[in-house]
């Protein structure tokens, strides 16, 4: 049976993300007591459910214990998976302020901000044990088409029966935007030429063709992305020694469109070779739809 555990912060997207689940065909439990999972498989043996998602949230009884649950789910040869939702302080407070929802761990003598930081220490030793996400300044959008993409990539490695893999997540993004919470490194190349101050160019982004052609003719550009690769390169073997599952990777220029978005486009053509690699470009999505809770 494969598992993927949706958890985090309320109001960072939970909901978007097990809808992905739901509509890409896994049996979904929303908000399953933690202490169910050890008993997720007899639950679901008569539905014939090969594929199983579920979210857990703060509320759960023995919610800081899920981070040894999922260990021993694992021994019993489940593979789980386990998604962390994460937002920055001001953007959970302005999702609730806006919905006027209660946060559920507020109370009559806990202003909201508290609640949130209350949430945060429980969850503190989960945000590490899996794919760690900041939907921030992620649309609604943006986080179905990056969740759908994550569950793509386990499910890849789940038919591959591969053993322990690292997955490579590259995030460009815009520093004016801060910096996003899931990275492991953050990589600031602010200092490259900027495409943006050339009139002809700045309408495109990293992706395109004027801006690549520019960039690769910059020797700043091809030094940058070298160091990047070697230093990435060094240091993952210490994720593997730690078991992690995932690493995250932020590339950031000032606005997010041209250098971050191409550089992030080239580590993960290169890292692609040996690993697997997802990648993400912050700015570039759609952001009329907002992630609420």
């Amino acid at each position: 049976m494969q598992l993927v555990i949706v958890t985090g912060l309320s109001g960072s997207g939970k909901t978007i993300a097990l809808r992905v689940f739901e509509d890409s065909g896994y049996y979904c439990i929303d908000n399953l007591p933690a202490t169910m999972l050890p008993h997720i498989q007899s639950h679901v043996a008569d539905r014939d459910a090969a594929k199983v998602a579920v979210s857990v949230d703060s509320r759960s009884i023995a919610i800081e214990s899920l981070a040894d649950i999922v260990q021993a789910l694992k021994t019993q040869g489940i593979a789980v998976h386990l998604l962390f939702l994460d937002a920055s302080l001001e953007t959970l407070v302005k999702r609730f302020s806006e919905t006027r929802r209660k946060h559920p761990l507020s109370t009559p003598d806990q202003a909201l901000a508290e609640s949130i930081n209350h949430e945060r220490d429980l969850l503190s030793g989960l945000n590490n044990q899996g794919h760690h996400v900041d939907t921030s300044n992620l649309s609604a959008n943006a986080l179905r088409h990056h969740t759908r993409d994550w569950m793509l990539q386990i499910e890849q490695g789940y038919q591959e029966a591969r053993p322990h893999s690292l997955v490579l997540s590259f995030i460009s993004f815009g520093f004016k935007h801060g910096i996003p919470l899931d990275a492991d490194f953050v990589f600031d190349v602010r200092s490259l030429p900027n495409p943006h101050y050339d009139p002809v160019l700045r309408p495109y982004n990293g992706k395109q063709a004027p801006i690549q052609q520019f960039l690769q003719n910059e020797a700043m550009v091809l030094e940058m992305q070298r160091d990047i690769q070697h230093y990435i390169e060094k240091w993952l073997p210490s994720f593997y020694h730690d078991h992690r599952s995932y690493v995250t990777i932020g590339i950031g220029c000032t606005g997010g469109q041209h250098r971050s978005v191409y550089l992030v486009e080239q580590l993960g053509a290169y890292f692609k070779q040996q690993h697997q690699v997802m990648i993400r470009h912050r700015e570039l999505q759609d952001a009329h739809a907002t992630v609420s809770p």
